[in-house]
């Protein structure tokens, strides 16, 4: 089974022998170069990096850490060579474990956008999967991935294959569905493809492309719904029993957000999470699911307005630890999703399958750049 550290630096990044991946959607601002009528290239960035305070995580094993972490580092590039071809590559950093990072390569894709109805997108990417994955860190409601989304990727939420995506009404309603290559090597001996899927729909406005966010801080009155399924055959190893499990999840994931008379906004957000045979949950079988609430101000207090906001989440592994997590926080937001700082303190409970529980108290600042 896999395992680590209770205590992470990086606060809400929770597990109980899971590795949870990361994800981003693509840069919603980015410089243009325009070379003639049909072809573009743009070049954005992105950063996120964190001040972490865990409870009896300090090498003396009574005292608060105290820990800077560079949470995120992107690069964005996005180009048209085509009226109907486009391109996307964004890398991010990875801690290698050896106090030195990596650069690596996060997207790097093919489009091929002929119509609203019939796209294909080839490289890697993120596979059609739950709104939080596909609004990635920079576009969530709070700091932290949810601890529940356990969907497998070979990096930060992304897989090598291909989607073909469409949408109704200016993205109303979207369909995805994908081939990729998920698990490869043992016990995938017949080396099978995982095959997902994603359905959304938008009842109020809409949200079109590919991506999506779980906040647009009262451009948008929002109340969709989606469901995901993926699955493969051979995917993991039980690592109770030693049996070879097909891999199977389903998520269904809802947001509403309403700008109030008072020029406020109001989001409520939520997702449950069933997976059976999860390579990233060492072939177990689990449920999950998180609740989210939150409140922008509409008045603006120096250069920002304030955004509270909470979540209660829930890891529930058969066999394995069950992890509940609450996080009470305020957002400071500057220019959307390009400028914000977030303050956050969380208690979590891990309540293994055999010893003692786990309780610690953790608190967080973060600070969030794009452009």
């Amino acid at each position: 089974m896999m395992t680590c550290n209770l205590r992470p630096i990086a606060l809400g990044v929770l597990c109980a022998s899971v590795s949870l991946p990361w994800a981003a959607s693509t840069a919603l601002a980015a410089g243009t170069i325009k070379i003639d009528d049909t072809k573009w290239i743009s070049v954005g960035a992105g950063l996120r990096t964190s001040f972490n305070m865990v409870e009896d995580a300090a090498p003396s094993g009574n005292d608060y850490s105290k820990d800077f972490q560079l949470d995120n580092i992107r690069l964005y590039v996005n180009g048209q060579i085509h009226e109907n071809i486009k391109f996307e590559f964004n890398t991010e950093r990875q801690d290698n474990g050896t106090g030195d990072d990596d650069i690596r390569v996060l997207d790097a894709l093919a489009k091929f956008e002929f119509s609203d109805l019939v796209n294909i997108w080839a490289g890697r990417f993120l596979p059609p999967s739950d709104r939080s994955n596909l609004d990635g860190p920079f576009y969530l409601n709070t700091w932290n991935f949810p601890l529940a989304q356990a969907y497998p990727s070979i990096f930060a939420g992304r897989d090598d294959g291909a989607a073909f995506w469409g949408q109704v009404n200016g993205g109303q309603l979207k369909y995805q569905l994908g081939a990729f290559q998920g698990t490869s090597g043992l016990p995938n001996t017949d080396d099978n493809l995982l095959y997902a899927g994603r359905l959304t729909y938008n009842f109020w406005d809409p949200e079109p492309g590919y991506y999506n966010a779980s906040t647009y801080y009262g451009a948008k009155d929002i109340l969709a719904f989606g469901l995901v399924y993926q699955t493969q055959e051979d995917s993991a190893t039980n690592s109770l029993n030693g049996n070879t499990e097909d891999f199977t999840g389903w998520s269904i994931d809802g947001l509403m957000e309403k700008k109030l008379g008072n020029s406020g906004v109001i989001s409520v957000e939520g997702t449950y999470y069933d997976y059976e045979g999860d390579p990233v949950l060492a072939g177990l079988d689990a449920t999950g699911y998180f609740l989210l609430g939150a409140y922008l101000f509409p008045q603006k207090i120096g250069i920002g307005q304030f955004q509270p906001v909470v979540r209660y989440q829930n890891l529930d592994i058969d066999n394995g630890a069950e992890t509940d997590n609450w996080e009470l926080g305020v957002n400071y937001i500057i220019d959307g999703h390009n400028a914000k700082l977030s303050l956050l303190y969380s208690n979590t409970d891990v309540d293994p399958a055999v010893g003692s529980s786990n309780d610690f108290n953790a608190l967080q600042l973060g600070l969030q750049l794009q452009i």
